[in-house]
């Protein structure tokens, strides 16, 4: 959160939308929502139904719809915000898809991911398993017991070059590492038109 604030530095009037929120009461879940100091001024987004989440957060707005098809005019919002959600929207077609839609939708994007360079993942929490090509991976996935996260739509990993690829031409855009003892553990990609 305080990276977020930091970098994009958002003024009471913005409009914020976030694009796939969790049906969490769990605070630290939907951090966003948490923390910020103008949650009514944020659109939550999810591809469901999020009961928990509505009656937790009574003060912003929600909308069921898919990341990579946003019922929203171009510019209608002021800041895009989407936290952990890229690497489970598919191929990177369809990651192409959702960082298009975030652009066309949002006048500055935030988007972050883990980094996919990370020796563990954070999903699995197996070391090395996400640096294996597919067809070995996700055998593995299936028999080590993480077999949720054994197919391109549930986990597809980037790193700081396929993030950036993503971003449609005329966009300034700019990658922020976060690191934990030199490595790189998050990707941040900060955008703006």
């Amino acid at each position: 959160m305080a990276r977020f604030l930091r970098i994009v530095q958002p003024k009471p009037t913005d409009l914020v939308l976030d694009v796939g929120v969790t049906d969490s009461a769990w605070r630290s879940g939907n951090f966003l929502e948490s923390h910020y100091q103008w949650p009514e001024r944020i659109t939550a987004v999810a591809p469901v139904i999020m009961p928990t989440f509505e009656r937790t957060f009574p003060e912003v707005r929600f909308v069921v719809a898919d990341g990579r098809s946003l019922p929203f005019e171009a510019d209608a919002f002021d800041i895009g915000f989407s936290n952990a959600v890229i690497e489970h929207v598919g191929s990177r077609a369809d990651q192409k898809r959702f960082v298009e839609e975030m652009v066309r939708t949002c006048r500055t994007v935030f988007i972050a991911t883990p980094n996919a360079g990370f020796p563990l993942d954070p999903h699995t929490l197996l070391p090395f398993v996400h640096w294996l090509p597919r067809r070995v991976r996700h055998p593995l996935l299936r028999w080590s017991g993480n077999g949720h996260w054994a197919s391109e739509a549930a986990l597809n990993p980037l790193n700081a070059a396929t993030l950036g690829s993503l971003f449609p031409p005329g966009c300034d855009v700019r990658i922020d590492k976060q690191r934990v003892l030199g490595l790189t553990t998050v990707l941040v990609a900060i955008a703006r038109r």
